[in-house]
Parts: structure tokens; sequence; C-alpha cells
């Protein structure tokens, strides 16, 4: 990004999932992760959640507890467990809603509150996955992180949030369309990366034959202890690649 611009920051990455307590069993176990926050808003869209804290951001688990649900409609098109939204942390929320407003892209949710921000984007107009457009205030708190979070800056487990995969069928058209609501100028080979102020990357990659447009990969930095050498943690159509912190 460029220097002096307005923070903007991948804070949470969400996995969606069939079975809610098993994954979370699984992640607390494989990597290290205290008690997660369990909110209880998410019922508003028909979901279940756990939301672990690692470093200052996060990652979700949402699992559907209705039906018609977005997330059981992720489920059917992945044939299981997988990637599921992305929510960034913009130091200039409202310029990002504006830019979002004029290049077409829907709200579906937005809700205002003294400590947060949030904004929902249609996937079909943004493609790949849900993005959440949100503003923290103070910036560096997270009321989806939980009480710990709300209104202040709290501590997660050891670890980083490194970046997302998003697969799509045209990624340089949809790491454009992303970087202008964000205002993140595409990078890398082919322009197919944008580059967060704290450095974690969204990289976009061609969704293959399957043709599912998804996140594919959560990227995790983790104590050596904890990561013991692995790569990678699958999660149904999905994986943590995992590296030393």
């Amino acid at each position: 990004m460029a220097e002096g611009a307005p923070a903007v920051r991948l804070r949470q990455a969400v996995l969606v999932a069939a079975e809610l307590e098993l994954l979370a069993e699984t992640l607390t176990r494989e990597l290290g992760l205290a008690a997660p926050f369990r909110d209880p808003g998410v019922a508003e869209f028909g979901l279940a959640n756990v939301v672990f804290a690692i470093g200052d951001c996060f990652l979700e688990v949402v699992s559907p507890v209705a039906a018609g649900t977005a997330a059981g409609r992720q489920l059917e098109r992945a044939g299981g467990d997988g990637g599921y939204m992305a929510l960034f942390d913009l130091e200039d929320l409202e310029g990002a809603r504006e830019r979002a407003e004029r290049d077409g892209v829907r709200t579906v949710w937005r809700i205002d509150l003294p400590d947060i921000s949030g904004t929902h984007m249609h996937p079909a107009d943004l493609r790949g996955t849900i993005v959440s457009l949100d503003g923290s205030r103070p910036y560096g708190s997270w009321r989806w992180g939980g009480p710990d979070w709300t209104g202040k800056v709290g501590t997660g487990a050891p670890g980083r949030l490194e970046g997302i995969t998003v697969a799509v069928r045209d990624p340089a058209a949809v790491a454009a369309r992303w970087g202008a609501v964000l205002g993140v100028a595409p990078a890398g080979e082919g322009g197919t990366q944008l580059e967060m102020s704290d450095g974690a990357t969204v990289r976009f990659v061609g969704s293959g034959e399957r043709g599912v447009e998804e996140i594919t990969e959560i990227a995790l930095a983790l104590p050596a202890a904890v990561r013991a050498g692995r790569e990678s943690l699958a999660v149904g159509a999905a994986r943590l690649t995992l590296s030393d912190l």
C-alpha cells in the first residue's frame, strides 16, 4: 500500500462447517487456540459460530442452524466444509462504502455501532466470497471478537493471520474489483494480489475444473512448537497453510 494511506487490514477469515463443534474442537487442539467467543448475534443470519482470536486477528467458523442460509448454500456448492467469508478493517470505511456504491456493488447488510461499523457486500458483485467492510473504533478493537475486544484491543493466542487465497474464474479482474473498493492497488504477477497494511496478502487464483468461487486457503503463522513442522491442515475444500511465527 502507498505510504501514509489509510490502513486496510484483513482482520477475520471465516470457514463454514456442517458440524460446528467437531471443527471447533479440531482447531482448538491443532492450532493451540484458547476457548472461542460465541456470538449470539449471528442467529440473525440463521447461524451459530465460534470466533478464535489469533494475535490481534480472528479465525471464525460458522454453521447453519436454519434452512435457506447463505452458509448452507455454500456447503452445497463446495460439497462440504470450506471457506466462507473475509472481514476487512478499514480506517476509511466511509470511503470504501462510497467506492462500492459508485461501482455498483450492492450492500446486503449494514450496521453502525459506537465502536464498529460493518457492511456485507453482495458476493455476486465482488465475486469470490462474501466480503465485509468494517471500521473499528478505536482502530484495532473488534467487537466481533467478543467482550474482550469491544471498544478495546485484546490479546489472542500466539499467531498471526497471514492472508487468504480466493479461487475465482478471472483472478486479475476480481483482484482489480476488490482493490477498487478497498482502496488497495493490485500487485504481484498479473496483478492478482492485494497487500494489506500489516503485510497480510489476499491472493486470487483460477477456480480450475471445480469452477467454485471460494476461499481455498487461509494462511496462519504459529509458534514453532504449535506448528510442529506441519505445512497445512485440511478443512474440507479449503486448507489452513501453516508457517512459523
